[in-house]
């Protein structure tokens, strides 16, 4: 069982902007590799993220597909978000809903829920997904509440334009704008597209912040920050990326929420509250997912 330390490492960088850089690491998700960034061995969370995978581009044959079974998440909120193509998410809650791309769905698990993730098979072509997997440490007052739900089509989540820089804000505020979506504490999450030689000011009021290069290259003071890399800000110090070619980025950030364990898909305050769950999934106690009724076991370690 991994623990997730409140106290992240401080920033020792020379130039007192880029606290350190994460490496993604290639992991296999039922048959399709993804980059998981987050938790990491250098740093676990960044505010309340806890976990931040990148999937894709991953092109799949007419036939093939996604296929993540039934599967239970405690004291967290998952976010989906999608650059291409479409996922069928379906839950114990009897929600049904295509993810796709632009949109974001929040599903809060508090004290527990189970989801599926599924890609049609019965498409005339091929299917290429892209996309992120964000989860969200839920505040120690959350951590129990009850499950839901929360899909926003991507017509209403607020977008900028200017010098090269088209972004769109997905979870919280920057920039005098506010995301419609609503979490449990102070919360940023952004997608921007840079063409070459832009630049942009990130917003400088969240404790914790960290920039993710989905494809393309940054530099950010003296260092260049290439596809698949996060680079975790130093506090207080105001941040600008210059793209070295065109590139798309996620933004990241909030305030800490605490310590956490972490196993599985379990998310936790005390390492009690994983161990009922594990034996809850064991024994079939949780919700089912109505008309997805595969069974994911628990893992061995």
């Amino acid at each position: 069982m991994s623990h997730v330390s409140a106290t992240e490492p401080r920033c020792t960088s020379k130039s007192g902007i880029i606290a350190l850089t994460i490496e993604a690491r290639v992991r296999d998700l039922d048959g399709s590799p993804v980059r998981r960034v987050l938790p990491s061995a250098s740093r676990r969370m960044v505010g309340p993220f806890i976990f931040f995978d990148h999937f894709g581009p991953t092109i799949y044959a007419p036939g093939t597909g996604l296929a993540v079974r039934p599967h239970p998440h405690i004291g967290l909120a998952t976010v989906s978000y999608l650059f291409e193509g479409e996922i069928m998410h379906r839950d114990s809650l009897g929600i049904v809903q295509p993810i796709r791309p632009g949109a974001v769905n929040l599903m809060t698990a508090g004290r527990g829920i189970v989801h599926s993730e599924r890609t049609a098979t019965d498409l005339d072509g091929p299917l290429r997904l892209h996309g992120l997997q964000l989860w969200l440490a839920l505040p120690d007052e959350q951590e129990s509440c009850s499950p839901a739900f929360e899909h926003i089509d991507a017509s209403r989540l607020p977008v900028f334009k200017r010098d090269g820089v088209s972004g769109k804000l997905i979870i919280g505020e920057a920039y005098q704008m506010r995301s419609p979506v609503e979490v449990f504490s102070k919360t940023l999450f952004m997608e921007c597209a840079m063409a070459n030689g832009s630049q942009l000011t990130l917003p400088d009021d969240c404790a914790e912040l960290a920039i993710y290069v989905v494809d393309g290259e940054l530099r950010i003071a003296d260092e260049i920050i290439g596809g698949g890399t996060m680079a975790v800000a130093c506090p207080d110090h105001p941040i600008t990326v210059e793209a070295n070619k065109h590139s798309r980025i996620a933004i990241v950030g909030g305030d800490p929420v605490g310590k956490r364990h972490i196993w599985w898909n379990f998310v936790a305050t005390t390492k009690e509250r994983i161990e009922k769950a594990k034996t809850d999934w064991q024994q079939q106690r949780f919700e089912k997912v109505p008309g997805d009724n595969e069974f994911t076991p628990l893992p061995e370690r």
